[in-house]
């Protein structure tokens, strides 16, 4: 049985590790553009909404993307754990360490205290007072979650954008 030095010298490790990597971007890119949607689409519409139309704007997305990102969530937790453990040793190991905290930060936020206000908008809101608070409540706590998501997704660029400019540019090269 190959020791772990061994496994992480070979070939194929370096590969699955840049893969790792990837995917983490990818789930933060995804969840930096669900904030992006929200922030510059959806919440502008907030007062135009009423106890008659607010349902199909935002329940049926909520309970969908709800679905959708707990499996990313997991995913992003798992990949920055072994993203921490392959870059323990280099000085870019406090990216992976950030994206997690800022990950378990926003599911913290998210769970706490926006399902509360996503589980009232599903049994239908009939006051129309009661609907704005929620709605103003909502669109606040998920742009604090926004600059998390924002957050784990511009260290993940630096990552990716830090190492294809040293492979680009050799330290000979760089001023």
């Amino acid at each position: 049985m190959p020791s772990l030095l061994q496994v992480a010298k070979a070939p194929w490790f370096s590969k699955a590790m840049l893969l790792n990597h990837a995917i983490l971007f990818l789930c933060t890119s995804m969840y930096m553009g669900t904030g992006v949607s929200l922030v510059f689409f959806s919440f502008p519409i907030i007062p135009e909404l009423t106890v008659d139309n607010y349902y199909l704007q935002y329940v049926p997305q909520i309970q969908a993307a709800t679905d959708f990102f707990t499996i990313v969530t997991k995913i992003m937790l798992t990949t920055s754990v072994i993203m921490i453990v392959a870059e323990w040793k280099q000085a870019t190991r406090w990216i992976p360490i950030v994206v997690f905290l800022a990950v378990v930060a926003a599911a913290t936020l998210t769970v706490k205290l926006i399902f509360p206000f996503n589980a009232e908008m599903a049994r239908h809101v009939t006051d129309p007072v009661r609907l704005q608070f929620i709605l103003h409540e909502f669109a606040r706590l998920s742009t604090i979650r926004f600059g998390l998501w924002s957050l784990q997704w511009l260290l993940m660029l630096w990552y990716f954008v830090r190492w294809a400019y040293l492979s680009r540019y050799p330290a000979s090269t760089r001023g």
